[in-house]
């Protein structure tokens, strides 16, 4: 698949890998519809990402929310012709121990800790997969969806919520590309491990440390890697059906 005038939504894309891969792609002569619910940081996404060289433009809306989604993509399809890629990236993390006993008392992880996460990070690629897959095939338009997994996926203490919504993700990934290979639709992961981002940014140095202490590369990877990534996976016709591990060699 060539990047040059393909038109490939990205959710979460007003910041963090999100913009990243807009930039890589927009570099490439991609057309972004960036897709989040700050629209301050869309704008400075969309900006940059026509300063790469590609046309990009914003769009408000809640992955988990499927009126929104589905007015999303057809927005993006009257607005640009066509769809020939989407990568689903929107994520939230509400981290939390499943259970946690002290003094006699035992806190819980919350349904809404849960259900939050689940509503975004999984529902939202059930959401956005579904409707661009359908505007493909009605546009007769084959492509690519990239759906963001995560290293957590195999299971990662205080991230219950997260690690099934990724784990789910990948099992997703591999459905997809065999039920949508007939369209001519691809569908392929990427399970980034940590990366450097304004969430580790935020990290105590401490933490930090001890967490890229244990990468065999002893670094967190850059968004522009994982950015690389997805360019090579639009490029790659043959590449479907699989979860491609960035991670620095790390497992969890």
């Amino acid at each position: 698949m060539q990047l040059q005038d393909s038109v490939i939504i990205i959710t979460g894309g007003g910041q963090g890998l999100g913009r990243a891969m807009g930039e890589f792609l927009a570099a490439k002569g991609a057309k972004l519809a960036l897709v989040d619910l700050n629209q301050e940081a869309l704008d400075a996404a969309v900006a940059a990402c026509k300063q790469a060289g590609g046309d990009a433009r914003s769009y408000i809306c809640n992955v988990a929310n499927e009126e929104q989604v589905t007015h999303m993509v057809n927005q993006v399809a009257d607005d640009f012709g066509a769809i020939h890629g989407l990568i689903n990236n929107a994520g939230i993390l509400r981290d939390g121990l499943l259970l946690k006993a002290k003094d006699g008392q035992i806190q819980k992880m919350s349904m809404a800790q849960w259900q939050s996460v689940i509503d975004v990070n999984l529902t939202g690629v059930f959401l956005g997969t579904r409707e661009v897959a359908a505007k493909m095939i009605e546009l007769g338009t084959p492509g690519l969806i990239i759906n963001i997994s995560s290293i957590s996926r195999a299971g990662n203490i205080g991230q219950s919520n997260y690690s099934a919504a990724k784990a789910g993700v990948a099992a997703m990934t591999v459905t997809w590309a065999k039920e949508l290979s007939r369209y001519g639709i691809r569908v392929a992961g990427i399970a980034p491990g940590f990366i450097e981002t304004e969430m580790t940014g935020s990290m105590k140095p401490e933490a930090l440390e001890k967490m890229t202490s244990g990468i065999p590369l002893k670094r967190m990877g850059k968004p522009a890697e994982i950015a690389h990534s997805a360019a090579y996976l639009f490029e790659n016709d043959y590449y479907t059906g699989r979860v491609l591990e960035l991670d620095g060699g790390l497992r969890i």
